[in-house]
């Protein structure tokens, strides 16, 4: 019978060491070829807008994400389905589950793309985003100081004191976009900016940004000249990102980059295609936010359902 997950119980059950894992997996299956996924699709109402997103991968199943987003805010739900049979296998509240996932996609392109020896990252924003990108960066990689900014004072001072408690580094809020990008190891953009939100040229030699705010055509986080700088520019998901990958989107109309330059995360991490060439190359990592992340993890929260017999047992249907 399906399972239903509540937030707290995805929670309870998913470590960042399992969205990593999971995350990772589905890029490698997606670099040589295994994975089918879809890009979001935004149909719209006068008030409301329902945002859908499928995948699947061999050995995982199939996997739907939709969410609303309305004045009431942002809801989310992912259901699951096996691969062989194709029986729901369940239905999860996916708010944090999505924040794991899209911190864990940040983690594990800083894994195959940041220098080995990054210490130091700068952090654009504070939301509710903000805590699972950077715990995944410091689970990837030694980093020893952070320093964040948001432009409201209170907001960054709150997320540097809390995110020294919980993952044991010193984080230190800036009041200014260019202490965060001076000198900084792994740079992550995490908001809902419309325009960059620091100057390419400010980004030192060897340096690797995660842009992951952005899945709009018209927005953007980093600006053309971050693109022309980066040696290597991956994508989780190129057909996605023609369409919603306002960073690039606008760095092609000024003629700085081209697609056939942009590479999918995936093919990194199956070795496809180097990571990083030389110690002071600058990397881009542009997270548009796909399913195949949303179906890998749901699969490893699911299975540790069973396991521990956390979760609801909905009534069996025709569905499964």
């Amino acid at each position: 019978m399906p399972l239903f997950l509540r937030e707290q119980d995805v929670a309870a059950l998913l470590t960042m060491d399992d969205a990593l894992a999971a995350v990772e997996e589905a890029f490698r299956l997606q670099g040589l070829g295994k994975a089918d996924n879809r890009p979001r699709q935004r149909p719209r109402l006068e008030q409301t807008m329902l945002q859908v997103m499928a995948a699947g991968l061999p050995g995982v199943g199939f996997g739907l994400k939709a969410y609303t987003v309305a004045s009431g805010g942002v809801r989310f739900v992912v259901l699951l389905w096996d691969e062989e049979t194709g029986d729901l296998e369940a239905v999860i509240e996916a708010g944090h589950m999505g924040q794991m996932r899209t911190g864990a996609a940040s983690g594990v392109a800083t894994k195959f793309l940041a220098r080995p020896d990054a210490a130091t990252v700068g952090v654009f924003g504070s939301g509710t985003q903000a805590p699972a990108q950077l715990e995944a960066v410091c689970a990837v990689r030694p980093i020893e100081r952070v320093r964040a900014y948001s432009p409201t004072p209170k907001h960054r001072e709150r997320f540097a004191a809390e995110m020294a408690e919980s993952l044991g580094v010193p984080v230190q809020a800036v009041g200014a976009p260019r202490d965060v990008v001076r000198e900084a190891d792994v740079v992550i953009t995490i908001t809902k900016a419309s325009e960059p939100l620091f100057d390419g040229d400010w980004l030192a030699p060897g340096a690797h940004v995660n842009a992951a705010g952005s899945n709009r055509a018209g927005a953007r986080e980093i600006d053309a000249r971050t693109v022309e700088r980066a040696d290597v520019i991956t994508i989780d998901d190129r057909a996605q990102g023609r369409v919603e990958a306002g960073d690039l989107l606008a760095a092609e109309r000024q003629g700085v980059l081209a697609w056939d330059q942009v590479v999918e995360l995936g093919r990194v991490v199956a070795g496809q295609h180097p990571g990083r060439r030389s110690g002071d190359a600058i990397t881009l990592f542009e997270s548009m936010g796909v399913a195949i992340e949303d179906v890998a993890v749901a699969r490893r929260v699911y299975e540790k359902a069973l396991a521990s017999g956390l979760g609801e047992e909905l009534p069996k249907t025709v569905l499964g």
